[in-house]
């Protein structure tokens, strides 16, 4: 059981350290009226030190700007054992490596 917690560990800091990630510089545009928050790419504004998840991307506004880094790695940043592939699953906001050849079997990022 302790093995499978540290491959689970393992295959998250895996997806995390080759997730694409965007940054937008927050602008002041008035300095009589500094901005309150981050506005997103459909609009809504969101609160300084607010974190929220949308199309699969986590988010976070600070004074600095809006940050944003997708649930799943970069394709073109993944290095797979020939014998594994990447699924995602858009709709839970998930991915994980499977065999080729059986796809129910998980395969290990090692």
């Amino acid at each position: 059981m302790g093995s499978l917690q540290v491959l689970v560990c393992l295959l998250g800091l895996f997806v995390l350290c080759h997730s694409d990630c965007s940054f937008q510089e927050l602008v002041t545009k008035d300095l009589k009226n500094p901005p309150k928050g981050c506005v997103d790419k459909d609009g809504k504004q969101h609160a300084f030190g607010s974190e929220w998840v949308r199309d699969c991307q986590d988010c976070f506004c600070t004074k600095e700007g809006l940050s944003c880094c997708s649930k799943f790695p970069d394709p073109d940043s993944v290095d797979l054992p020939e014998e594994c592939e990447l699924v995602v699953d858009k709709v839970a906001c998930s991915a994980k490596m499977v065999l080729k050849s059986d796809k129910t079997k998980e395969c290990s990022p090692l």
